[in-house]
C-alpha cells in the first residue's frame, strides 16, 4: 500500500492531515446554508449536485492528469494502483472526499475483479474510490474530470463487449472497419488469434480489403496474416489471389509487397531442426525422385513436382506453393485457349485433348481450393469434361478425383516419364506403373460413348489420345477380360496406399455394369444437343455419375478416393459473384437462426485475379432453358414428369421445396438487386429447388448499363402455376415466406451491411461506384416499417413482380439474341 495518494499530481503530507476534515463548499452548486459551514448538528452536508454525476464514475477506472492528458493507450507503461494512507477512514460521499463513515450511508460496493489489459486498457480496476479533491478546486476542473470518466465508462463498456461470449467475427470486422482509435484496433487484430479460422476465411476478402486500403490497419493486421501464411499454403494463396485482384495498379503497394513476399516463398514455415539424411542415401533417392526444375512443363510429366523428400514438414527449401500455382495456371490457360476455337463441338475436343495432356503429370501433390478437406489430385478424366453454354467465353466444367489425406501420406505410385516410342507403337505415351511394367504397349481406344471406361490394360493411367488423326489397334479380345477381380479383403489388407496389385478389375465386369445401368434410361434423360453439349453431362445423377466413375477409375479402390466438380471460368470479373455468394451465405445463416424454412443454394467462388477463377459447380441441376429445349413441356408438367402425378407425396414434397427456394431468391433478388435473370441462369434441382447463378449485376449495375430490368424479382406464370395458382394455400404461404424472411433479415441487417460497406473502398467493384448503392441497400430491409406496412410492401412486390412487363420483354430479347427459352 502506497503511504501517499497522488491528488491531481501532488502529494498529501499524511502527517500534516487534520483528523477531520470541512468540506470546500465551492463544490456544493445548490445552495448555501451559511456563511459558517454546514450548520449546527450535522457532521457534513453530502453534496447532492455532484452526486447524479459521480454516480456514473465506473469503480474500474484511470485518473486522467489536471491538465486533461487522455488516458494511456496500449504498450503505456501501467499507472501506479491508488490506494489510502492507512490513517484516512474507509467511508467516503460520492463526491470523492473521504469522511467518517455515516450512518444513513449506504454500504458501498465491493471493488471489481481485475482485467486484462493486454490490447485496450479502460483503467485500472482496483480504483473504487477516487482520491480527494484538492481545496478550493474550481468549476471547471469538475466539468473535466466528468468528461474523463464518460470516456473510460465507454471505453470499459466497450472492453466488456469484446471480452463477452456475444462478440463474433461479425462484430470484430465492424469495429475494426469503422473504429480509429489505435488502441481498438490492435486489440482486435490480436482477438483474430481467439476466433476459429473457419470464422476469420469467411471474411477474408473484407480483411484483405482493408489490408489494402487502411494503412493503420494493415499495420495490425499483418502479423496474423503473416502467422497464417506460415501455417496454411492454401491460406497464403488464397490470400495472395485476393491482394491481386483487388490490389490495384499500383506496382509497390503495401498489398504487392505482401503478394510478392507470399508467391516468393518468403513466408513459410521455419525449417525443423532434427536429423539429416546422411548424403549417400540423399543420393540414391535423388536418382529416382525427380527435381523441381521441370515445374510447368507439362511435356515432362512432372510439371506440379517440387521434388521434395522431407514429408510432413519441408526442410529442404523445395517450393511450397509454385506447384499449385502451376496447376491452376494451366487450367485458366485451357480457358484462354478455348475461346478462340469458334464451334462448340470442336471446343468439346480441343478441351478433352487439352486435359489429357494435363492428366499425365499427375498424380501430384496439389489440390482445388474448393474443397475444405486436404487432400491431393490423383486424375482428371478428359472425358466427363464439358465445355459450358456461353457465347462469348468458354467456361467449362470438369471432375475431378481426389485422395483425401490426414497428412503427408505418400501418394500413390507416380507414373513413369514417356517412354521412346517403338518403330509400330502408338505415337501416344501409355504407362505402366513402376510396380508393374510389361514390354509391350497395350491396345488404345477411342472416345467412345462410354466416357470413362479404360478398354485398354487396367494396369496403365488413363491417358486417352491428344488428337484423332491417329488409327487405333483393335483391343485383344482377352486382354483384361481374363484378369481375376480382387476380393474386399485382400484390398484391405494391402500393405500401403502405393500398390496397384489390388485394384484389377475385369474389364468385362466393368462393360456389363455399365450396360445394365445405360440399357434402359429414364423418360426424362437429355438428348445430345450440338448447341449445348453441356447438357446431357449436367443431367445425369451425381449418384449414378460418382459410381460409374469409381468403377472405371484405376484409383477407385483407395478408401480416400473422392470426385469433386469444377468450373473453370476465364474472361470474366468474378470478384461481384464472390461478393454475392458471401451475401447468400449470410442471409442462409440468419434464416437457419431465426428458423425461417428458406432455402438458398449458396456456392464456393474462388478469384484467382481480375479475370478469372473457380466456380463450385451446382450438382444434380439444369437450367431451365435446359428443361424447356429438351422436353418442350411446362415447368409443372416437368415437375410431375420427375416426381409423379400433383397428388402424390414426391410431387407435393418437390412442390414444397421449390416454393421455399423461390420465395428465398425472390427476396435475395430484391434486396440485392440481381440482373440478369433469363431462363439460362436459372436452375432446378432433382428435388425441386430453384436455384439462381451468375451474379455478375447486381445492386446498381445491369447489362449494358440500360436498366431495363425493373421488376424487383423474376416472377413468371410458370412459377405461380407450379404453386397451383394465385389463389392457393401454397401462393399465400410464399407470399408469407417473403415476409418471414424480410423480418428475420433486417433484424441481422448490420451483419449483411457492413460486408458490402468494407468492399467499397478503393472502388474496384463496379456495383459499388454508385455513392447510394450501400445506402439504397440499407433502405431495402425497410428498418422503420411496421409489420402490417412490411405486408402491404410484400404483397405490392409480389404483384409488381408477377405482372411486369420488363420480364417478359427481357426473356423475348434472350431469346432472340441469344436463344435462350
Amino acid at each position: 500500500m502506497l503511504e501517499d495518494v497522488p491528488i491531481h499530481g501532488s502529494r498529501i503530507d499524511a502527517s500534516s492531515k487534520p483528523p477531520t476534515h470541512q468540506r470546500n463548499l465551492s463544490l456544493d452548486f445548490r445552495h448555501v446554508t451559511g456563511g459558517n459551514g454546514p450548520p449546527a448538528g450535522c457532521g457534513h452536508q453530502r453534496n447532492r449536485s455532484l452526486d447524479s454525476v459521480l454516480q456514473r464514475i465506473p469503480e474500474d477506472m484511470t485518473p486522467t492528469s489536471p491538465e486533461g492528458a487522455p488516458l494511456r493507450l496500449p504498450g503505456d507503461a501501467p499507472a501506479p494502483r491508488l490506494a489510502l494512507p492507512p490513517e484516512i477512514p474507509a467511508g467516503s460521499d460520492d463526491s470523492g472526499i473521504h469522511t467518517p463513515p455515516d450512518a444513513n450511508d449506504e454500504e458501498r460496493p465491493t471493488p471489481a475483479a481485475a482485467r486484462s489489459r493486454e490490447s485496450l486498457d479502460s483503467g485500472n480496476p482496483e480504483d473504487t474510490e477516487k482520491p480527494p479533491d484538492p481545496p478550493d478546486a474550481p468549476v471547471e476542473t469538475a466539468t473535466a474530470i466528468v468528461s474523463a470518466v464518460d470516456t473510460a465508462n465507454n471505453k470499459d463498456f466497450l472492453l466488456r463487449l469484446f471480452e463477452s461470449k456475444l462478440f463474433d467475427m461479425s462484430m470484430a470486422i465492424s469495429y475494426l472497419f469503422y473504429s480509429k482509435e489505435p488502441g481498438v484496433q490492435t486489440y482486435l487484430a490480436n482477438k483474430l488469434f481467439s476466433f476459429a479460422h473457419e470464422d476469420v476465411d469467411f471474411y477474408l476478402p473484407q480483411l484483405a480489403t482493408m489490408y489494402i486500403e487502411l494503412g493503420e490497419v494493415a499495420e495490425v493486421l499483418r502479423p496474423y496474416l503473416v502467422y497464417r501464411c506460415k501455417q496454411s499454403a492454401d491460406f497464403s494463396l488464397r490470400l495472395a489471389w485476393l491482394l491481386t485482384a483487388f490490389g490495384g495498379d499500383v506496382k509497390r503497394s503495401r498489398a504487392t509487397k505482401l503478394r510478392d513476399s507470399i508467391l516468393a516463398e518468403e513466408i513459410r514455415p521455419a525449417a525443423r531442426r532434427g536429423h539429416h539424411r546422411s548424403q549417400s542415401d540423399a543420393s540414391a533417392l535423388r536418382l529416382a525422385t525427380p527435381s523441381g526444375r521441370h515445374l510447368g512443363d507439362l511435356a515432362s510429366g512432372r510439371a506440379f513436382d517440387n521434388g521434395c523428400l522431407c514429408g510432413e514438414q519441408c526442410s529442404c527449401g523445395a517450393p511450397r506453393l509454385a506447384p499449385q500455382t502451376q496447376f491452376l495456371t494451366a487450367l485458366t490457360n485451357i480457358g484462354r485457349r478455348l475461346a478462340s476455337v469458334a464451334d462448340k463441338e470442336r471446343r468439346n475436343g480441343r478441351l478433352r485433348a487439352e486435359l489429357a495432356t494435363l492428366d499425365l503429370n499427375l498424380p501430384a501433390r496439389v489440390w482445388l481450393p474448393l474443397h475444405k478437406k486436404p487432400h491431393c489430385v490423383l486424375r482428371i478424366p478428359p472425358h466427363a469434361a464439358a465445355v459450358l453454354n456461353s457465347k462469348d467465353k468458354a467456361p467449362y466444367i470438369m471432375y475431378v478425383e481426389v485422395l483425401e489425406t490426414e497428412g503427408h501420406e505418400p501418394l500413390p505410385p507416380r507414373l513413369l516419364p514417356p517412354a521412346p516410342p517403338a518403330p509400330h507403337s502408338p505415337p501416344i505415351r501409355h504407362t505402366k506403373s513402376e510396380e508393374n511394367l510389361v514390354p509391350e504397349w497395350p491396345a488404345l481406344s477411342m472416345y467412345s460413348a462410354m466416357d470413362d471406361v479404360d478398354n485398354s490394360d487396367c494396369w496403365s493411367h488413363d491417358d486417352e489420345e491428344l488428337s484423332t488423326q491417329y488409327q487405333p489397334r483393335p483391343p485383344a479380345p482377352d486382354s483384361v477380360s481374363q484378369l481375376s477381380v480382387m476380393s474386399v479383403t485382400s484390398v484391405q489388407s494391402t500393405s500401403s496406399c502405393g500398390s496397384r496389385e489390388s485394384m484389377a478389375v475385369g474389364a468385362g465386369e466393368v462393360r456389363r455394369r455399365l450396360a445394365e445401368a445405360t440399357a434402359a434410361p429414364p423418360p426424362n434423360a437429355f438428348k445430345h444437343d450440338p448447341a449445348d453439349p453441356s447438357a446431357v453431362a449436367l443431367k445425369e445423377s451425381w449418384e449414378s455419375k460418382l459410381a460409374r466413375m469409381r468403377l472405371s477409375s484405376p484409383y477407385g479402390y483407395l478408401s480416400g478416393w473422392r470426385l469433386l466438380g469444377c468450373i473453370v471460368k476465364v474472361g470474366d470479373d468474378l470478384r461481384q459473384e464472390m461478393l454475392a455468394a458471401q451475401l447468400l451465405r449470410r442471409l442462409q445463416t440468419v434464416w437457419d437462426l431465426e428458423r425461417v424454412p428458406l432455402t438458398l443454394r449458396p456456392y464456393e467462388i474462388i478469384c484467382l485475379d481480375k479475370e478469372s477463377g473457380l466456380i463450385q459447380p451446382v450438382l444434380n441441376s439444369v437450367s431451365l432453358h435446359q428443361i424447356k429445349k429438351q422436353s418442350g413441356k411446362t415447368l409443372r408438367a416437368w415437375l410431375e414428369l420427375e416426381h409423379g402425378p400433383a397428388t402424390s407425396e414426391g410431387f407435393l414434397l418437390a412442390q414444397r421445396n421449390f416454393v421455399h427456394s423461390a420465395a428465398a431468391y425472390a427476396l435475395t433478388s430484391y434486396l440485392l438487386q440481381l440482373k440478369d435473370r433469363h431462363n439460362g441462369n436459372i436452375l432446378l434441382d432433382s428435388a425441386g429447388h430453384i436455384i439462381h447463378i451468375d451474379f455478375g449485376f447486381i445492386f446498381s449495375i445491369s447489362p449494358k448499363n440500360l436498366g431495363f430490368e425493373s421488376s424487383p424479382f423474376k416472377l413468371t406464370h410458370e412459377f405461380v402455376e407450379v404453386m397451383d395458382g394465385e389463389n392457393s394455400d401454397m401462393f399465400a404461404y410464399f407470399k408469407i415466406l417473403i415476409l418471414r424472411g424480410l423480418i428475420a433479415a433486417r433484424k441481422h441487417c448490420d451483419q449483411i451491411i457492413h460486408l458490402v460497406d468494407t468492399m467499397r473502398m478503393g472502388g474496384q467493384l463496379a456495383c459499388l461506384r454508385s455513392s447510394s448503392a450501400v445506402s439504397n441497400f440499407r433502405s431495402r430491409f425497410h428498418v422503420g416499417r411496421t409489420e402490417p406496412q412490411l405486408r402491404s410492401l410484400v404483397d405490392r412486390l409480389v404483384s409488381d413482380a408477377l405482372h411486369s412487363l420488363s420480364t417478359r420483354l427481357y426473356d423475348n430479347y434472350q431469346y432472340y439474341t441469344n436463344g435462350i427459352l
